[in-house]
């Protein structure tokens, strides 16, 4: 009696189970590397197994061998296991049911210039971008303008570079786009400009999007009374490593590692 009534409650859950799955809004996920699951099927005590999910989204599995679950939904991997059970002939009628135990893929590692870097869950299935920087509080003031995503997608590595600005300022930001557990987004320091001499506060500064020299001059506090802004010097690093020195004109843009001199004034 006690055996029927384990049997019927087994096939009781296995019926109700996609059912209940539909109303759960994360039916849809995919297992990832570091998952735990516990994997049992019906009247196969031998079968049942805890596993986690390995770097290369496989699991070892008893009488199969290596099972490549990564990717794949809860419903998905019962399938998975199941097939390989009734093609290697172990089972006839394999009726599989993985429950998760512990989700350790489901997770974005939001990194580099951010006020609180550090790993985030997957709480829904479509986080974009923008909302894994905003739960990491965003790019500290010393952050770029530009984001690196890096994960899989369909098992290649995927890489994007992305404009943290446009995903707030551009309504409809082709950038913002869905997360996936396992991705990581660097934030790079945001490049800088220097300038010394005859200017009021000497040091180094963000270089600003389509910034001019003036504007350059400007953050420095302008020149002081022994300087000049018409009698500048301006070093650049060109693409064969050597120094280049310009007099430059005000209008003109201030690249990355630019070191401009303020000059005192001839008169």
């Amino acid at each position: 009696m006690p055996r029927l009534l384990s049997v019927l409650l087994f096939a009781l859950l296995t019926l109700l189970a996609p059912l209940t799955r539909a109303a759960d809004p994360s039916a849809d996920y995919r297992l990832g590397a570091g998952d735990a699951i516990r994997v049992q099927v019906f009247q196969n005590p031998d079968l049942t197994i805890e596993a986690r999910v390995a770097e290369g989204g496989t699991i070892t599995y008893p009488l199969v061998g290596a099972v490549k679950l990564g990717g794949l939904a809860i419903s998905e991997a019962e399938s998975t296991i199941a097939d390989a059970l009734r093609l290697g002939g172990f089972v006839q009628q394999p009726q599989v049911n993985i429950v998760l135990l512990q989700v350790r893929g489901n997770q974005v590692a939001v990194l580099g210039q951010v006020n609180r870097p550090g790993r985030f869950p997957l709480e829904t299935t479509n986080t974009r971008v923008s909302d894994m920087l905003a739960a990491a509080g965003g790019a500290t003031v010393g952050g770029d303008d530009i984001a690196i995503l890096i994960g899989l997608r369909d098992g290649k590595p995927y890489r994007k570079v992305i404009d943290v600005p446009s995903l707030y300022l551009d309504e409809n930001s082709q950038d913002d786009i869905t997360v996936a557990g396992g991705d990581s987004i660097y934030v790079h320091r945001a490049p800088v400009y220097y300038i010394y001499g005859e200017a009021q506060r000497p040091g180094a500064y963000r270089v600003e999007r389509g910034m001019t020299v003036m504007q350059a001059l400007a953050m420095g506090g302008g020149p002081t009374i022994r300087g000049s802004e018409w009698w500048l010097r301006l070093h650049r690093k060109s693409a064969d490593g050597s120094i280049e020195k310009i007099s430059p004109k005000l209008t003109d843009p201030v690249l990355p590692n630019d070191v401009i001199y303020v000059r005192e004034s001839l008169f």
